[in-house]
């Protein structure tokens, strides 16, 4: 195994897109140690991830969960406003830009013109064709998926997700790092919406289908599936928190990719389309404190 891919958490780590998932994964690398490099494409935006990264690190503090001070976490990041700015000696740069293939592949060619050759460079993509986005790379040997969940500090799984390109020594730096963050691994091939997608959206398509029928509340179908097989969210609420727009995208790609099973039901696209997204926009299956 390279020197580069040592146990643990990497020295110094890049992140590329600041939005709730971006600032989520590099608040959970900092807190652990690494200093990270987070790559937005404009001074607003890289202002906007820093302030969602220094929020929340004042919940972690006020729960309890952070053993130093936020000021001394935010001295380890680094927001820059250009893909250009990520450091060449990173060890690991993990994209967390849109559900939009093209787009990813487009910003990790970038960084890979930055970075050394060992950096392995890795896509939170929650359902699209790892196998394909490496297709678009030089080194395809060096990237995998490493799927967080959303909220990353508080969550506890990520699905290391490997294509066929993938090198056995990246595969097990991901778990060696993963498991530097104090989270668990699930490594799982590449295929369309992998494990945890595959799975999470059947359920909330079929939640939202019987709320449409009119089958029962949504508060009551959640409390079904919390009671009765003790998830600790329901499928209706989970959905509020994933964003019912990012939903419906995952959705459509995996209707193409396996079939009718996965069609969106018409009140998903409604409320899509009237701007009810969930936690983000205050209303989805639930109302929500815009605090």
């Amino acid at each position: 195994m390279s020197s580069v891919l040592g146990a643990g958490v990497p020295k110094t780590v890049g992140v590329i897109g600041g939005g709730r998932m971006g600032a989520g994964i590099a608040q959970v690398f900092a807190v652990a140690g690494a200093v990270v490099c987070l790559a937005e494409r404009d001074p607003a935006a890289a202002k906007a991830s820093r302030d969602r990264v220094a929020m929340g690190l004042l919940r972690a503090v006020e729960k309890g969960k952070l053993t130093e001070s936020a000021d001394a976490v935010l001295e380890r990041l680094l927001i820059v406003d250009d893909v250009a700015a990520l450091p060449p000696g990173a060890e690991l740069v993990v994209e967390a830009v849109p559900e939009d293939a093209a787009l990813k592949v487009r910003v990790l060619t970038a960084a890979e013109h930055v970075v050394g050759e060992q950096t392995v460079l890795a896509t939170n993509t929650s359902s699209l064709s790892v196998a394909g986005i490496a297709e678009g790379l030089r080194r395809p040997g060096r990237f995998l998926g490493m799927h967080f969940f959303n909220p990353v500090p508080a969550s506890s799984l990520v699905e290391v997700v490997v294509a066929p390109q993938t090198t056995d020594d990246v595969r097990e730096a991901a778990r060696s790092w993963v498991a530097g963050l104090g989270k668990t691994e699930v490594v799982v091939r590449d295929s369309p919406g992998f494990a945890t997608s595959r799975l999470g959206v059947l359920l909330g398509l079929e939640a939202i289908r019987m709320l449409e029928e009119g089958v029962a509340a949504a508060a009551s179908i959640d409390r079904a599936m919390e009671l009765g097989y003790r998830h600790p969210i329901g499928p209706l609420r989970s959905t509020d928190l994933v964003g019912l727009d990012v939903r419906l995208a995952i959705a459509e790609h995996l209707h193409a990719e396996l079939g009718d099973r996965f069609a969106p039901p018409r009140l998903l696209r409604d409320k899509v389309d009237r701007g009810e997204l969930g936690r983000k926009t205050g209303q989805g299956f639930f109302t929500w404190d815009a605090s």
